[in-house]
């Protein structure tokens, strides 16, 4: 006889997400940047910008914003010579990595002023 187990309480709210299915587009790069520009706009994710032009609720909880990037080691050990650090030392790299976009962005926004 096999036994069911029980979800973990910290893990009840996943359960919906993870009976989801993930439905992926492949159309047109213009019709994909439109999308992506509209959901911008509008302060949603892609997905939610998706899911309001076909009328189905959307999560109006506010979501930190935050962009991502994935490291591998490799990366690591590129950006750790970059920045005098040993590879180990991950969080001194993510302050330094958050340091060099702050300034690119300043330098490029000071480039548009007139």
């Amino acid at each position: 006889m096999i036994m069911a187990r029980k979800i973990p309480e910290k893990w009840q709210s996943s359960v919906k997400a993870i009976k989801a299915v993930q439905v992926a587009f492949d159309m047109d790069e213009k019709i994909q940047l439109s999308i992506r520009k509209q959901a911008l706009e509008a302060g949603l994710s892609p997905s939610d910008q998706i899911r309001d032009i076909l009328g189905l609720p959307i999560n109006k909880r506010p979501k930190r914003p935050r962009l991502t990037v994935s490291l591998a080691p490799s990366d690591y050990q590129l950006l750790a010579e970059k920045y005098q650090l040993k590879a180990e030392e991950q969080l001194e790299i993510k302050k330094k990595l958050m340091d060099d976009l702050v300034n690119y962005i300043n330098v490029d926004c000071s480039d548009e002023q007139p």
